[in-house]
C-alpha cells in the first residue's frame, strides 16, 4: 500500500479521549497492560497526508482573520460527491456549513417541528441522536430494526408506518449508513422507506457522515438520489470528520436541494452566531477532498474490510455466546452479549470492566439501545486488533 496503516503512534497526552479517558465509570486498567482504543469513533490512523499538507500550507501564512469560504471549498464537495457517490446536479447553492452533524440535525428539527414533537428514529440508535434530540426537547419514537434469518439488520416498514400514523409524526432522523449496526442500505430499501415518508408527509433528516467508509462488496446510495420527491424532502448532513479522523477540527455541511427548506434552515443555523466555519477546517476539507485523499480512503476501506473480516471470524470462533452481524459500512461491531452473560452468570457491566482491566477499551452498547451489547471500534492497525482480541480470548472469554 502507498499509505501507512500499520505503524502505531503514541497518542497518549495528545488530546485524544480515545486513550486518555476510560469509557466505563469505575473501571481501571491493570498494571502491565497498555491501552487499546476500541470504543469512541476515532481512528488510530494518522489522517491523509493531503490534509496535513493543506493545513500546513495555510498555517504558513500568518494571518487568520475574518474570511468567507473559498469557491474551491464548494467545488471540492461537489466533485467528491459526483466522483464517489454518483451525485448529479449538486451546486454550491445547495451546500451550507454546519459546526457539526448533530447541530445540523437540531437546526433542521427546529424548522420542521415544534418542541415536544415526536420524531421517528430507528433503534439501535446513535447515542448522539438521543442526547441532542432529548436535550432540544423532542420525543424520540423508536422503530426497531429487525434481523432476518441471516442476521442482517432490516427496516420494519409496517412498524415504521404504524408509529408514524399512531404518533402523528412528520419528521424522521435517518442514519445512512446506519450506526451502530453498520448497515449500508440498498436502493430498494431506501425507495420503500422514502415512499412511506412521502405517503405520510414525513420530512427526512439524513445523517450520512459514514457514507465514505463502505466495506468491500457494498455501495452507499445517497438518500436524496432515490427519487425527485426524496431529493426535495431530505436534508442530508455530511462531514469529512469520520472519513479522515478530523472531529477535533470541527466542520460539517448540509446538502439541501429544496430552496424553501434551505433558506429556513440556514436562518435557523445562523441564530446562535456560533455556527461559523474555521479557516483551518476549510483547508482540511479541501485537502481531504482531492484525488490523493480519495486514494487514501480507498486504501483505508480495504484495511477496514480486512480488519472486520478478521475480527468477526475470530469472535465467532473463540467467543462462545457472543453473536454479531458483519457490518457493511463503518468500522464498528455491535456485539450481542446476552447469551454469554446468561451462560456465565455475569452482568454486562462486569464484562465491560473485565475487558477494560486488560486494556481493551470498548463501549457500553446500552446507550445505543442494545440491551446487552458492546460497541467495538476496529479502525486500528491490524497488530492492535489482533492484540486486543487475543487479550479478550485469554483473559475474558477463556
Amino acid at each position: 500500500m502507498k499509505y501507512d496503516f500499520t505503524s502505531i503512534t503514541d497518542r497518549a497526552g495528545q488530546d485524544a479521549i480515545a486513550l486518555d479517558m476510560l469509557p466505563v465509570q469505575g473501571a481501571a486498567v491493570k498494571e502491565g497492560f497498555s491501552r487499546i482504543p476500541m470504543w469512541v469513533a476515532d481512528m488510530s490512523f494518522p489522517t491523509a497526508p493531503s490534509v496535513q499538507e493543506a493545513m500546513s500550507a495555510r498555517l504558513g501564512h500568518p494571518f487568520y482573520g475574518y474570511f468567507t469560504p473559498r469557491k474551491e471549498y464548494y467545488q471540492s464537495i461537489i466533485r467528491w460527491h459526483e466522483e464517489r457517490h454518483g451525485v448529479s446536479g449538486l451546486t454550491a447553492s445547495c451546500i451550507g456549513y454546519e459546526n457539526g452533524v448533530l447541530g445540523g440535525v437540531i437546526s433542521a428539527l427546529n424548522v420542521f417541528c415544534s418542541r415536544g414533537d415526536k420524531v421517528l428514529v430507528h433503534s439501535p440508535t446513535y447515542i448522539g441522536f438521543t442526547g441532542s434530540m432529548t436535550n432540544a426537547g423532542y420525543q424520540i419514537i423508536h422503530s426497531p430494526l429487525v434481523q432476518d434469518d441471516k442476521g442482517i439488520w432490516r427496516m420494519d416498514y409496517a412498524d415504521m408506518e404504524e408509529k408514524i400514523r399512531k404518533n402523528h409524526i412528520h419528521c424522521t432522523v435517518f442514519c445512512s449508513p446506519h450506526n451502530p449496526s453498520g448497515r449500508v442500505w440498498e436502493r430498494e430499501e431506501l425507495e420503500r422507506a422514502m415512499e412511506i415518508f412521502k405517503k405520510h408527509d414525513v420530512m427526512v433528516i439524513a445523517d450520512e457522515i459514514w457514507s465514505d467508509l463502505i466495506l468491500a462488496g457494498h455501495k452507499h446510495i445517497p438518500t436524496q438520489m432515490v427519487s425527485e420527491d426524496a431529493r426535495m424532502r431530505t436534508v442530508a448532513l455530511y462531514a469529512p470528520s469520520k472519513t479522515f479522523n478530523l472531529a477535533g477540527l470541527v466542520g460539517s455541511y448540509h446538502i439541501i436541494y429544496n430552496p424553501a427548506i434551505r433558506d429556513r434552515i440556514r436562518k435557523e443555523s445562523s441564530l446562535s452566531h456560533y455556527n461559523a466555519m474555521n479557516v483551518l477546517s476549510m483547508h482540511a476539507l479541501m485537502g481531504a477532498y482531492q484525488p490523493s485523499g480519495a486514494e487514501w480512503v480507498d486504501e483505508l476501506c480495504t484495511v477496514l474490510t480486512a480488519n472486520v473480516n478478521y475480527a468477526v471470524d475470530f469472535i465467532l470462533e473463540h467467543f462462545d455466546g457472543i453473536s454479531l452481524t458483519k457490518p457493511e459500512g463503518t468500522y464498528l461491531l455491535f456485539l450481542d452479549c446476552s447469551s454469554w452473560c446468561d451462560k456465565h452468570g455475569r452482568t454486562l457491566d462486569e464484562l465491560l470492566k473485565a475487558g477494560i482491566e486488560v486494556g481493551v477499551l470498548w463501549q457500553d452498547g446500552r446507550p445505543f439501545h442494545g440491551p446487552c451489547h458492546i460497541r467495538m471500534n476496529l479502525a486500528l492497525p491490524r497488530s492492535l486488533v489482533v492484540e486486543g482480541l487475543e487479550r479478550l480470548r485469554k483473559y475474558v472469554f477463556e
